[in-house]
């Protein structure tokens, strides 16, 4: 972003704060089973809560823009329709910790199941609990994340992520400048 002019702060959740970051390594480590889906709910909220606290609201006080890896609807699918908690939960939950805050565009990289657990199992590392979870699991998560995208077409743009990456590159640059008026570098 700030190769077009615009100071931008880079983020993730779980994480983004240090606080935050201790808590994404209790969510992200450790066998599948380890929590059921309101104690990930309610861990990812309090991870959510110090990361909004102190990266995202005095970032975008500063006038940044964030660029955030996640935030509310990975709650909803991965917690919500992944795990089985009440959406209306869920949704209570982020009015007490972000109240109206909402991202002005999200972009859901999808892919068939299948190809996003291979891709994920060829990463290093040890943040694999959620991907060591039963097929079914991410199915569900995934027709969350498309539920999300179609209640919410003018937030939420699909981008089919199993095309190259040159392809995928050139989507993002083109629903960015489409949806934020913004023109991105050319470099990926």
């Amino acid at each position: 972003m700030t190769s077009a002019g615009i100071k931008a702060v880079a983020t993730r959740e779980p994480g983004g704060a240090p606080a935050a970051e201790l808590i994404r390594e209790l969510l992200l480590k450790g066998a599948p089973g380890r929590w059921d889906g309101i104690n990930e709910a309610l861990l990812m909220v309090a991870a959510r809560r110090t990361h909004l606290t102190e990266t995202i609201i005095p970032a975008l006080a500063r006038g940044d823009w964030v660029l955030c890896d996640r935030f509310a609807d990975s709650t909803t699918a991965y917690q919500g329709h992944g795990a089985g908690v009440p959406l209306p939960s869920l949704q209570a939950l982020h009015r007490l910790i972000a109240g109206d805050l909402i991202p002005d565009l999200t972009l859901l990289l999808d892919l068939p199941v299948e190809e996003g657990l291979t891709r994920a199992h060829a990463r290093h590392g040890d943040e694999t609990r959620f991907e060591q979870k039963d097929i079914h699991f991410h199915k569900r998560v995934r027709r969350g994340f498309l539920a999300i995208a179609k209640e919410e077409p003018r937030r939420v743009v699909v981008i089919d992520a199993a095309r190259s990456i040159d392809d995928v590159h050139r989507t993002v640059k083109s629903v960015v400048r489409d949806r934020l008026g913004v023109a991105l570098s050319s470099a990926p």
